[in-house]
């Protein structure tokens, strides 16, 4: 598996943050729905990656600059057929690189609420992440979980 900065033009990635943005807008209402469409994903201060493995998109992650200091993890999905495969973990290590490359201090994310997340919250933690309050300009949200991470 490898990870590459990627540009959002192509047809499987496009597919996957389609499906994505499905999934989300299942699980919350559109005012607790936070995730970036494509386009906003394009955004000078967001950086987007896409993991391969023989040619084949395996999943994708974008790390958000909110400051300085604070970035925020956006976008993480990962292919029905790859899922348990280590393919977040993967994508998790490498955003932590590039934050920690980048002399981010924290890290932060939003994620749903809803059962459906519970697999990304088991990784987040696994990982060290811990709840917190909204963050940026997230507000609290029956349908919204916040967690961060300081950077070493």
């Amino acid at each position: 598996m490898h990870i590459v900065v990627d540009d959002l033009t192509g047809g499987e990635v496009i597919a996957l943050l389609q499906e994505h943005m499905l999934d989300m807008a299942r699980t919350a209402p559109e005012q607790s729905n936070h995730a970036l469409d494509i386009e906003a994903l394009k955004a000078p201060n967001i950086t987007f990656y896409s993991c391969f493995e023989h040619g084949q998109l395996l999943g994708c992650a974008a790390i958000m600059q909110l400051d300085a200091t604070h970035c925020e993890l956006k976008s993480m999905r990962t292919v029905n057929f790859a899922r348990n495969r280590g393919v977040a973990s993967l994508l998790l290590k490498h955003l932590l690189n590039v934050a920690k490359s980048r002399g981010y201090s924290k890290i932060s994310l939003e994620t749903g609420s809803h059962p459906f997340f519970k697999p990304a919250c088991k990784l987040y933690e696994n990982f060290g992440f811990n709840y917190c309050p909204p963050f940026a300009n997230y507000e609290l949200d029956p349908h919204s979980l916040f967690m961060s991470l300081t950077i070493d």
